[in-house]
């Protein structure tokens, strides 16, 4: 099921983006087996796979790359492959003899997914990192906070998983579309560094524009403006507002009863603070329920900040199936949305070797070759 159902992808096991890249293609269909390794790698929940809910829906292996038939294996399963990806840094499989040339020459049509921080050239291609480091070289991480505050990491959203996984992703989806036309594989290189800067795009523009100061949090999608923002109700829950457009606006504040001549002129920046001040001390008045009962559902572009524990019990959220439960854990489902070949729900994680003989086979294994690689110690 799903709209990648019949690709194989090969994942060389390894953490934040690459796996989650993993989970969105087998999500979708993909037919997805991981390569871990032998020795625990701190690559989960120890003694809790479940936990590990981005290694979902896909079976794992664990081998010793350090043995040639090891490294011959991992070769055969990229030879009947659509994909590979790998999130080391730049030169680590080229030293186990996994590299793009190795990989290519078996398969010439495989597409070579590379998941980086910094990418595969540059002077800091063989710097450490994380998240944090790459969004904030994009120029991106010094926009988002507060004014007056310093700039707020956004957990790891905007670098290991929007400008990382997503974006191999998309790269391994159009380099698998171009090779079916092409007949020819070929590399791609995935860095956080460029995806983080290249979602932040529509800045850059308003900026050049002068509609978007360097000055954190005085702007309107940065929490600056009145309109576009979050505020703390009277049982210290939160709500947030974001009617930007004028006719949002407008019904905003007749919900609210308040005389549209009270409140300043909408890009008024001047008075922005006033302006909030006045939302923040009506918001106080009462809970977050009383809010959602006037507001949620209508045009003043409204919704209650919910946790990770109230998000799966909302009414919109259930009438999606937003999330679901898979072993007792409860986690988003697949996303998007498909009419004609819908995803599959997803299976649990896998520790490695868990079902690995029988994954082995799908891929044209036969199981004396299976019984050789065990006993040797390449496949544990």
């Amino acid at each position: 099921m799903g709209p990648l159902a019949g690709l194989r992808i090969v994942e060389m096991a390894g953490i934040g983006p690459a796996p989650m890249c993993a989970m969105l293609l087998a999500d979708l269909g993909a037919t997805v087996l991981r390569i871990d390794r032998q020795q625990p790698s701190g690559l989960g929940l120890p003694g809790q796979t479940r936990f590990s809910v981005v290694h979902r829906s896909r079976h794992a292996i664990a081998v010793d790359l350090k043995r040639h038939d090891g490294v011959e294996l991992v070769l055969r399963l990229a030879g009947s492959a659509d994909a590979l990806i790998e999130g080391f840094r730049p030169g680590v499989m080229e030293r186990l003899g996994l590299g793009p040339e190795p990989c290519l020459a078996r398969n010439p049509k495989l597409v070579y997914g590379r998941m980086t921080g910094w990418g595969q050239q540059g002077p800091l291609a063989q710097a450490a990192g994380h998240d944090l480091n790459y969004i904030a070289l994009a120029g991106v991480l010094h926009s988002i906070g507060r004014a007056g505050a310093p700039p707020t990491p956004p957990l790891n959203l905007v670098g290991d998983f929007g400008g990382g996984a997503l974006y191999l992703a998309f790269g391994v989806a159009c380099g698998i579309i171009e090779a079916q036309r092409s007949g020819k594989g070929q590399v791609v290189d995935a860095a956080m560094v460029d995806g983080a800067a290249s979602l932040a795009t529509m800045f850059w523009g308003l900026h050049a524009a002068g509609h978007f100061t360097m000055s954190r949090g005085e702007n309107v999608l940065d929490s600056g403006a009145f309109f576009y923002d979050v505020y703390e109700c009277k049982d210290g829950k939160y709500i947030s507002l974001a009617s930007i457009e004028d006719k949002f606006l407008a019904e905003f504040l007749r919900r609210m009863e308040i005389d549209p001549k009270e409140m300043p002129a909408k890009l008024d920046r001047k008075r922005w603070p006033e302006a909030k001040a006045k939302l923040a001390a009506r918001f106080r008045t009462r809970t977050r329920e009383e809010w959602c009962r006037l507001l949620e559902g209508s045009d003043a572009c409204f919704a209650p900040v919910l946790s990770l524990e109230e998000a799966p019990a909302h009414p919109h959220n259930l009438a999606r199936g937003t999330f679901v439960e898979i072993d007792g854990i409860v986690q988003p489902g697949p996303a998007p949305r498909f009419s004609r070949t819908p995803a599959a729900k997803p299976t649990p994680p896998e520790a490695p070797g868990e079902r690995g003989t029988a994954s082995l086979a799908q891929w044209g294994l036969k199981q004396d070759e299976i019984d050789a690689l065990k006993r040797s110690g390449a496949l544990a």
